[in-house]
């Protein structure tokens, strides 16, 4: 019956440990996997909402082109140096939005 006893206490502590270690894996999870991942989405959605009419976008399959109109989800890009070359895309389409020099 004393190996019993003895036995029980080392099992709780064992248990404990494994939560420990559970907690710590889905801590290790958050901070590398889903916290950059939000920021990156924040730094998107916050672009986004600072692009404007003119400026020089870069858009996910690598064209060039100049925004021409805005509205909610879409938007009008100009692309090279013809005018009558424009086609409406998505805003999530951009990757990149450089601003034009006002100097």
């Amino acid at each position: 019956m004393g190996l019993l006893l003895t036995a029980e206490p080392a099992a709780a502590g064992g248990g404990i440990i494994m939560i420990l270690y559970i907690v710590i894996i889905v801590a290790f999870m958050y901070f590398i996997m889903i916290r950059p991942q939000k920021k990156e989405q924040k730094r998107v959605a916050a672009m986004l909402a600072d692009m404007n009419v003119g400026d020089c976008v870069l858009t996910t399959s690598g064209f060039y082109g100049v925004v021409i109109d805005i509205t909610d989800d879409t938007i009008i890009v100009e692309f090279g140096s013809n005018k009558n070359c424009r086609i409406p895309m998505q805003k999530s389409a951009v990757a990149q939005i450089e601003k034009p020099d006002t100097n």
